[in-house]
C-alpha cells in the first residue's frame, strides 16, 4: 500500500480476521473519508458532524502553504531564524514530530514550569518568534506563555506584534484579541478539525513551516496515502490497524508502542495523545505506552497487553517470535499520521465510543482554576523523606516512612491488568533524565508503566486516567523552583499556575478513586537523585 506496510502475529492477527470483513462491508473507511456522521452511533453524531475535517486536510489544507512559506521568507528576511512554538496536546506534538523528523529546529514550549519557560525565554531572543497555537483560544498554558515572551519581546526593545503569530479557530477569544492587538498574520485553522487530528492542518503545518520542513511535500505524501485508506477494501492498513487497536477479545487495552528506527522522531508521543484522547472514555479505551527498543514491555506476553512496533521501511516487517502479540508498521510520515487518524476513528466505532470528545480533560483545568482563585495552603506532607515531601492517602501509604516504602505501598496496589503512570510536573529537556524511571518501574512491577510531563500529559493521557478503566495508580512528582515567572496581567506566576494544575488533577484522580502518590521535590537535583537511588533500592530488594 503505497508508503505503507503493515504485518500482525497472535492476537491482533485474530483480531483482523475477525473484524475485517464486516468494516468492509459497512463500508466504513469511505464514509470516514465521505465524513459520515452517522458512523459512531447516535450520541456521537452531533460532535462528529464537526469534527470530520481531517479526512480532508492533505488537499484542503494547500492554500495555506503559500502563506506560510511567505512569512518564513519575511521573517528570514528581518533576522528570525528561531521559531518558538506555544501549543499544548494536539497544538505541539504534531508540529514537533513533524520538524524533528526533517531534522530542523523547532523549540516547543508545551510547559509551565518556570526553568523551561525561562530557558526558552534566555535563548537568542533578538532572532525568535513566536508562535501562539490554541484551536480554543483560551487555553491557560498558551495564553500565560504568550504574555510571558510578549513583555520580553517589549522589555528587549523589539516590536512584539510583529514577533507573534497565532493559529485558532475563527472567532475563539484569541483570535479577535490577535487581530485587535496587531499580531503578525493570524492562520484561521479550520474549525471542524479537533486538536489532536491537526497534524496535516493550520496547528501542524503553521509552526513546522515557519521552522523550515517542507510542508508541501509532507501533504503531497499524506495525499497519496489518502486514495489507499478511503477505500473499502481488505487490504486497508487503516481498517486492520483500527481493528487491532479496537477490537482484540478480550481486549488488549495496553498498546506498547516500540521505535524500532522508523525514522519518525517522536512519532509514538503524537500517537499516544491521538489513541488516549479519542478512546479513553465511559469506562473503556486503550492505553498506549511509549517505551525505547528493548524495554521490558516489548517481551511481555501479557494478556491485556499488545505490541506495535515502528519500523524502517526498509526493514523485516515480519514479526519477532517473542510470542507477544504484535504489530510492525512502517510508513513514511505524512502517510502514517493519516493512517493513524484512520484507524483511531475505526477503534472508536469497535469500542463503541465517540473518538473525538475528551469530556474527562475539563474536570483538571475546573480543578486547578479552582485552586488558583482560592489559593488554599498546600496539604502538609504525610512525612519528608530527605528533599522529597511524600503526600498520599493514609490508606496508600500505610506504614510507610520512608521513599522507598512509599513507592513500594504504591506498587503494591497495582492489579494483574493495572498500569502505573509517572507524571512529572518538572523541566523535560533539563531534567530528561527522570524518564529513565520508566523502564525501571516497569520491571518492578511488571506491569506496564507510563510517564507523562506534565501539563502536557493532561492534554493527553490525562483524559484515559480519569474517563477509562479504573485500573490505573499515579505517582505524581513536582518540585520547588529557583527561578519563578510573573504572568503579566494575570494574578499568578508560573509556579503558581503548575503547582495548582498538579494538586488540580491529584485531586480529581483521588475523586475518582484512583490511587496517588505525590512526591514534592524541596531540591530538584538532590531530590531526583533521591528519587533514582530509591528506585534502585526496591530493585535490589526486588
Amino acid at each position: 500500500m503505497g508508503s505503507l506496510s503493515f504485518e500482525t502475529s497472535g492476537a491482533a492477527r485474530t483480531a483482523v480476521e475477525e473484524h475485517i470483513g464486516t468494516l468492509v462491508a459497512d463500508k466504513v473507511a469511505s464514509r470516514i473519508a465521505a465524513m459520515d456522521r452517522t458512523l459512531w452511533g447516535p450520541a456521537a453524531e452531533a460532535e462528529a458532524g464537526i469534527r470530520l475535517g481531517w479526512v480532508q486536510a492533505p488537499e484542503v489544507s494547500r492554500p495555506l502553504v503559500d502563506d506560510i512559506l511567505r512569512l518564513r521568507e519575511d521573517l528570514r528576511a528581518e533576522g528570525v531564524t528561531r521559531i518558538v512554538l506555544a501549543g499544548m496536546g494536539g497544538s505541539s506534538l504534531a508540529p514537533e514530530v513533524i520538524a524533528n523528523t526533517a531534522g530542523v529546529e523547532l523549540t516547543v514550549l508545551d510547559s509551565t514550569d518556570p526553568e523551561q519557560v525561562a530557558a526558552a525565554l534566555a535563548e537568542r531572543l533578538p532572532q525568535t518568534a513566536l508562535v501562539v497555537a490554541s484551536k480554543s483560544g483560551s487555553t491557560v498554558e498558551t495564553d500565560s506563555q504568550r504574555r510571558i515572551f510578549e513583555q520580553a519581546f517589549t522589555d528587549a526593545g523589539l516590536d512584539a506584534a510583529s514577533r507573534i503569530i497565532v493559529v485558532t479557530d475563527p472567532g475563539s477569544p484569541m483570535d479577535a484579541a490577535s487581530r485587535e492587538a496587531g499580531y503578525r498574520p493570524v492562520f484561521n485553522a479550520d474549525p471542524t478539525v479537533g486538536g489532536r487530528y491537526s497534524a496535516l492542518a493550520a496547528f501542524g503545518l503553521v509552526p513546522a513551516g515557519l521552522a523550515g520542513v517542507d510542508i508541501e511535500a509532507l501533504l503531497d505524501d499524506a495525499e497519496e496515502a489518502a486514495e489507499i485508506l478511503a477505500e473499502d477494501a481488505p487490504e486497508n492498513i487503516a481498517l486492520a490497524l483500527g481493528a487491532v487497536l479496537g477490537g482484540t477479545s478480550p481486549l488488549r487495552d495496553k498498546i506498547v508502542i516500540a521505535d524500532e528506527g522508523s525514522g519518525i522522531v517522536g512519532f509514538a508521543d503524537w500517537a499516544e495523545q491521538l489513541i488516549a484522547e479519542s478512546t479513553g472514555k465511559s469506562g473503556t479505551g486503550v492505553l498506549p505506552v511509549v517505551v525505547n527498543a528493548g524495554d521490558p514491555e516489548t517481551t511481555w506476553n501479557e494478556p491485556d497487553v499488545l505490541l506495535v512496533r515502528l519500523v524502517s521501511p526498509a526493514d523485516d516487517l515480519q514479526p519477532e517470535d517473542s510470542g507477544a502479540s504484535q504489530v510492525v508498521v512502517s510508513g513514511s510520515l505524512g502517510s502514517q499520521l493519516l493512517l493513524w487518524e484512520y484507524a483511531t476513528a475505526v477503534a472508536g466505532r469497535l469500542l463503541g465510543i465517540n473518538p473525538f470528545d475528551q469530556p474527562d480533560v475539563e474536570a483538571a483545568k475546573i480543578a486547578a482554576r479552582g485552586l488558583l482563585d482560592a489559593r488554599p495552603e498546600p496539604q502538609a506532607p504525610a512525612f519528608t523523606d530527605g528533599a522529597v515531601q511524600v503526600r498520599a492517602a493514609a490508606q496508600l501509604l500505610g506504614g510507610a516512612g520512608t521513599l522507598a516504602e512509599a513507592l513500594r505501598a504504591l506498587l503494591g496496589t497495582l492489579g494483574p491488568d493495572g498500569y502505573l503512570s509517572v507524571q512529572a510536573y518538572l523541566d523535560r529537556f533539563g531534567q530528561a533524565e527522570l524518564a529513565g524511571l520508566r523502564p525501571q518501574l516497569a520491571t518492578l512491577a511488571h506491569r506496564p508503566v507510563t510517564f507523562g510531563w506534565g501539563p502536557r500529559f493532561l492534554h493527553s493521557t490525562g483524559q484515559f486516567h480519569k474517563g477509562g478503566p479504573a485500573v490505573g495508580v499515579y505517582l505524581q512528582i513536582t518540585a520547588d523552583s529557583a527561578t519563578d515567572l510573573p504572568v503579566p496581567g494575570r494574578p499568578f506566576t508560573l509556579g503558581e499556575l503548575i503547582s495548582a494544575q498538579a494538586a488540580g488533577d491529584a485531586q480529581v484522580l483521588a475523586d475518582h478513586g484512583r490511587p496517588v502518590l505525590r512526591l514534592h521535590l524541596t531540591d530538584r537535583n538532590a531530590g531526583a537523585r533521591q528519587l533514582r537511588e530509591a528506585v534502585a533500592q526496591l530493585g535490589g530488594k526486588g
